[in-house]
């Protein structure tokens, strides 16, 4: 898998297609938003959750038909989406030489995070909470890792024009997230429901954020090509005769 970055000003379509990558963490950002507030105004509408009582987590609000439907495709279509910014994003740093470790640790963290939004909304917690909360914590706390690790990458990486104010604005909603996911785990273990659902939209509203800053990256990508090979054999072509030969 490849990514190439090349400058700016070099055609129409090189332009127009550095912005369409742009707009692939901007659309799951957007997407993922407008989608759990869907499901919030379902859940009020049809009363399976009662604001009046106490401010409801994501998750009751999509845990009753129909929105329990519509949630989970929002989760399975998220966890695409993000983990296709968090390849591209692998791909992107390690083309511009930052092939360390932190970059694969950052990919392999993506990935599980990824897997915990999926698990959220597939298993509601009122059917398999054990499961739930497990994606929970994939998705928040291990996610939270993931985009700390983004902010060191941030300033190993170029492109250099972004990192004065994509890094700060970076390493400010980690920080807040940080907080969020702190004070939610206090108020739910000593019951102030209402205050650790508010903190866990906080939490949620602050990931999407993250995720749309990858666009100021990303619109710097003018191609991206995915290459299978092995890596032992190379082709020959002789006279229109194609040979698999042995590079041993």
């Amino acid at each position: 898998m490849t990514a190439c970055h090349r400058a700016c000003g070099k055609g129409d379509l090189s332009v127009t297609i550095m912005w369409l990558w742009a707009l692939l963490p901007i659309c799951l950002a957007v997407f993922g938003t407008v989608g759990i507030w869907v499901v919030f105004g379902i859940a009020v509408s049809n009363e399976t959750v009662n604001i009046t009582g106490r401010f409801p987590y994501i998750s009751e609000c999509g845990t009753y038909n129909p929105q329990s439907c519509i949630f989970a495709q929002i989760c399975n279509v998220c966890a695409f989406l993000a983990l296709w910014v968090v390849v591209i994003r692998f791909q992107q740093v390690r083309d511009y030489g930052q092939n360390s470790k932190v970059n694969i640790a950052s990919i392999v963290l993506g990935f599980i995070s990824c897997v915990g939004i999926s698990l959220i909304g597939n298993f509601q917690q009122s059917v398999l909470m054990g499961i739930h909360l497990l994606g929970a914590f994939l998705a928040f706390f291990v996610g939270l890792a993931y985009f700390w690790l983004q902010v060191w990458l941030c300033y190993k990486a170029h492109p250099l024009k972004d990192r004065h104010w994509v890094g700060p604005l970076r390493a400010t909603f980690c920080s807040i997230c940080t907080v969020l996911v702190i004070t939610m785990a206090i108020l739910h273990n000593t019951g102030y429901k209402s205050g650790a659902a508010i903190c866990e939209w906080a939490l949620v509203m602050s990931f999407f954020v993250l995720f749309g800053l990858f666009g100021s990256e990303f619109r710097h990508i003018d191609f991206h090509q995915l290459t299978v090979q092995k890596q032992r054999l190379k082709t020959q072509s002789t006279n229109g005769v194609v040979r698999m030969n042995d590079v041993s």
